[in-house]
This record gives C-alpha cells, sequence and structure tokens, in this order.
C-alpha cells in the first residue's frame, strides 16, 4: 500500500473492533502526516497485521516480535495516551 493513498490506508484503519479503531483511527487522523516515510511504512505494515495480534498488542497482551512492530505500537499507545479520549 501507497504511505500517500491517505483513503486506502484510511480504510484498513477501520478494524471494526471497537477496541482497534478507537486505538487505530485516531492515530491515524491525527498523527499519520507528522510521521516520517520511514514511520508511515511501518505504520503500514502494522495494519496488515491480523486483528487478534493488534488487539492483544494494543492492549498490552502482548508484543510483536518485530522491534519495529513494537516501536510503532508504543508509539500508537504513547501518543493516544498524550493526546486523551477522541469521541468517536
Amino acid at each position: 500500500m501507497d504511505i500517500n493513498n491517505k483513503a486506502r490506508i484510511h480504510w484498513a484503519c477501520r478494524r471494526g473492533m471497537r477496541e482497534l479503531d478507537i486505538s487505530i483511527m485516531p492515530f491515524f487522523e491525527y498523527e499519520y502526516d507528522q510521521l516520517n516515510d520511514t514511520d508511515k511504512a511501518l505504520f503500514i505494515r502494522l495494519l496488515e497485521c491480523d486483528d487478534p495480534d493488534l488487539f492483544n498488542w494494543l492492549m498490552n497482551h502482548g508484543a510483536p516480535e518485530d522491534s519495529e512492530l513494537q516501536r510503532m505500537v508504543a508509539l500508537i499507545q504513547s501518543r493516544n495516551k498524550a493526546r486523551g479520549p477522541v469521541a468517536m
């Protein structure tokens, strides 16, 4: 997926699981544009993971084996925490 195709990325962010949507969608909407190209590509790679894995990682029930994916999960969690709750 192209890092500049925001419509496609937005569609990929919609997971259908409320917990994931609450974590991923605000990060995409508020933070994606400020990421460098490497982190944009990493975010897209994270979106290609299965929902159960994403859920476990974002809810701190485990961590990805890949250290770069671990870094992106931590970035999503920290940015979401710093921003506070967002109405969906």
